[in-house]
């Protein structure tokens, strides 16, 4: 058996109906030529081979007597893959916007805590004649980085696939669940060995907590003991804070990295601070067109992994912090320096504190006291009230530079699915794959039904960056930038209309030095979903 970590366990007693609290994502596939077979019991015969090589697919949860203390993980010796992958069928016409529909429904539901918290669906059906993969895994169990780690162990670098060595035979116990003493003193082995871990980490976590939170000196020594003046607890209220349902509205779409990097270049910002610009850009074009833009700036809420490199292990080892979108902020070149400003300030505080955050501590009867607190918070409808600490959840996911293959089918996008929270009824995660970045947006129904509107808006100000970029940069880099992006052809698979443009939405580009890299590089400027 296995312990769940404080971090791990949380999400599990955090979980409600309303809150699911699992990840995904959404991959599209390119058949092989003149292919004829049936994609779902290939699908079947190639996750029954890889299975040995990521533990979350074979361990259940066990759970404690009276709920005293954190489940654990055990092997489970019967997994059913009749249950765990499933064959859906999207009804004619089978477009981009069906698919996306279903999976905010699949996404929707809970996973069966009796069995191994992971769920694939093999999507057929589409007018283009691909197919889809999607997939959520429970949280407690795994988080972004760990679930790239997942994906290098069912994913290949050849249409041909990889030789995987069986796994080794073990003896079965023949054991549904385990007994009850058996759970008790694994419970009490847990809470003390977490006990003496924290006690022993006590003096490296107070030591790092007081440096991070004395202020740095300056040059004569002293200490400025004074709020920044952009310190903000709380976030505006929006829409999106609120209470949340069940149901949930998802779109992905997609740009080139190349021109995401080429923005970062000549802007003089990194990648994940073109992509805060870009969705808090959106944000603005949105909210101002509903007339509830708030004079003050949004704040997001932005997971940070504390997991050390090459660490491969399937938990989570993440942590939360808040930065300013800037935007209240109308021109878009000062927006995205804002943003670069509180960007650096988050990173220097997380390197501050990030030594004094524990990963794993004790919390006696945990489950019920924390499921209690969670079921309260959500049937009160406190977040309809309370003032947010932040927006919505913005997470940027290192990815995977390079083409895969799934059971011999190309994989051509890489759509990550996670979790909107009460409060916070939109979470868009990002994630970059073999020359893309994929956005996916999923929110609650309810609180946002129109988020393919806001997709399209984040695409247009994608374009608004990248004129603006363009317009910084000379004429021999713009052509060199022009000739490494990848055409429509290669990143478009589903059909998906550009948005029609509006006076409200459309910034119209500054004129280039070469007319002829304009027109070629605008036919790239539009990114579609997958």
């Amino acid at each position: 058996m296995k312990h769940l970590s404080g971090v791990d366990s949380a999400f599990l007693h955090l979980e409600s109906p309303e809150m699911p609290m699992h990840i995904g994502s959404l991959n599209v596939l390119d058949l092989p030529d003149g292919y004829s077979g049936d994609f779902y019991e290939d699908t079947k015969a190639h996750i029954m081979q890889r299975m040995h090589l990521a533990e979350v697919f074979t361990r259940k949860l066990a759970l404690m007597p009276l709920d005293l203390s954190n489940p654990v993980w055990v092997e489970d010796e019967d997994i059913d893959l009749d249950y765990h992958i499933r064959h859906v069928s999207l009804p004619k016409p089978g477009t981009n916007r069906q698919l996306q529909q279903y999976v905010a429904r699949l996404h929707s539901s809970l996973l069966d805590r009796s069995r191994p918290l992971w769920e694939f669906f093999v999507i057929d059906g589409l007018k283009s004649g691909q197919v889809a993969l999607y997939s959520k895994v429970h949280h407690a169990g795994i988080d972004g980085q760990a679930g790239v780690a997942v994906a290098k162990a069912i994913f290949d670098l050849e249409a041909s696939g990889r030789v995987v060595r069986p796994p080794r035979p073990r003896a079965r116990r023949n054991q549904y669940q385990l007994g009850i003493a058996e759970l008790l003193g694994a419970a009490v082995r847990n809470t003390l060995h977490q006990t003496v871990g924290l006690v022993k980490s006590l003096p490296v976590i107070a030591s790092s907590a007081k440096s991070a939170l004395l202020p740095a000196k300056d040059a004569n020594g002293k200490r400025d003991w004074s709020m920044p003046k952009d310190f903000k607890i709380f976030a505006p209220r929006t829409s999106l804070n609120v209470a949340i349902t069940n149901q949930r509205t998802f779109a992905g779409r997609t740009v080139p990295l190349a021109e995401v990097k080429q923005i970062a270049k000549a802007l003089g910002v990194s990648l994940n601070d073109v992509v805060m610009a870009t969705t808090a850009g959106a944000l603005r074009t949105y909210l101002k067109n509903n007339n509830e833009l708030p004079d003050k700036p949004l704040c997001a809420a932005v997971p940070v992994s504390l997991r050390q490199e090459g660490d491969d292990t399937s938990n989570n080892q993440v942590s939360m912090v808040t930065m300013s979108l800037a935007t209240d902020v109308k021109d878009p070149f000062e927006r995205i320096q804002k943003i670069r400003e509180s960007s650096a300030n988050t990173k220097l505080m997380v390197g501050r504190f990030k030594a004094a955050i524990p990963m794993d501590f004790p919390l006696p009867a945990a489950p019920w006291l924390m499921s209690a607190l969670a079921s309260l918070f959500s049937r009160s409808r406190l977040a309809n009230v309370m003032p947010p600490l932040a927006n919505l959840v913005i997470s940027n996911v290192a990815g995977i530079p390079v083409q895969l293959y799934f059971a011999g089918a190309k994989v051509v996008s890489y759509y990550p699915v996670s979790i909107p929270a009460h409060s916070m009824a939109l979470n868009v995660t990002v994630q970059s794959y073999n020359g893309r970045l994929d956005y996916g947006l999923i929110a609650c129904r309810r609180a946002l039904p129109d988020v393919n509107e806001l997709a399209d808006d984040l695409l247009a100000e994608h374009r608004t960056l990248l004129e603006l970029a363009r317009a910084r940069t000379p004429a021999a880099e713009l052509i060199t930038a022009a000739k490494s992006v990848p055409t429509p052809a290669k990143t478009q698979q589903l059909e998906a209309p550009a948005p029609k443009p509006s006076p409200a939405k459309t910034v119209r580009a500054k004129p280039v030095p070469s007319k002829v890299t304009a027109r070629k590089s605008a036919k790239r400027a539009t990114a579609v979903a997958a």
